[in-house]
């Protein structure tokens, strides 16, 4: 490793306080990413552990942290918070404003500013990763048709929040049913 190499030269003119404070950041960066990785495998190990959040997994661009802040998000109990996936995706975030009046209505953007903004920020993430991957590989199934044909009418960034509205309603709709994720293969 360069730090091993740059504490042990000599011949640098690092003074043996500067030698220690290095040594003890190193240290502490050492242990930091130790605790990371114990921390990702105890949020992999509890998503794989339960039965939802292993079917959530199944979707695009849901990892393991996705899948945990989706069922929780939307409603772990038999009751749940959401009658439909349509109020679900707009309370993430990932639907337009709406600014109605008098019957008129206009759709402004896509609001940025939720009470779920990290959840949302997360899907839009991992979106965009599952955008990225469809677009370097040919078409497999429906959605991969349906997520190029987007990026090509209106951009990577859209189609990412496209998706992860997508994402969610499909999530609802499977934890509300007890269903699982199958992808539409395209005929061969």
């Amino acid at each position: 490793m360069v730090i091993e190499g740059t504490l042990e030269d000599a011949s640098n003119g690092l003074s043996t306080e500067c030698r220690r404070a290095i040594y003890l950041a190193k240290e502490q960066l050492k242990a930091l990413f130790e605790t990371v990785k114990q921390y990702n495998d105890c949020i992999d190990n509890s998503a794989t552990a339960h039965q939802e959040c292993k079917k959530l997994m199944q979707l695009e661009g849901v990892g393991a942290m996705n899948a945990i802040n989706l069922y929780i998000a939307l409603g772990c109990s038999d009751i749940g918070y959401f009658s439909k996936g349509k109020d679900a995706t707009a309370c993430i975030g990932l639907t337009p404003i709406q600014h109605s009046s008098g019957g008129m209505v206009k759709l402004g953007s896509i609001g940025k500013f939720t009470k779920n903004s990290k959840l949302r920020s997360q899907l839009i993430c991992g979106a965009k990763a599952a955008v990225q991957h469809a677009m370097k590989r040919k078409a497999k199934t429906q959605k991969d048709l349906w997520v190029q044909g987007l990026v090509e009418r209106r951009g990577r960034k859209c189609a990412a929040v496209a998706l992860a509205n997508k994402t969610v309603k499909t999530a609802f709709a499977m934890l509300t049913q007890g269903t699982e994720y199958k992808a539409e293969l395209l005929a061969a």
